[in-house]
């Protein structure tokens, strides 16, 4: 997990703008990514759930292996 060390700046009074060290805007940035990269993974497993298989066994068979 992340730790974050957010500085906060205001405008008019109000909360607008957050500061992060710049080796935890990496971490976050590489955190997210693999985020995305989890997404596509479950989403290309979820598509393919429904596929037709052929066991390892009937293969080697097949190829004479």
């Amino acid at each position: 997990m992340v730790r974050l060390h957010p500085n906060i700046l205001k405008k008019n009074g109000e909360k607008a703008f957050v500061v992060l060290p710049y080796e935890e805007f990496l971490q976050i940035q590489a955190e997210l990514e693999n985020y995305e990269d989890l997404k596509e993974l479950r989403a290309a497993k979820a598509k393919e759930s429904n596929a037709s298989t052929t066991p390892l066994s009937k293969v080697r068979k097949q190829l004479g292996i």
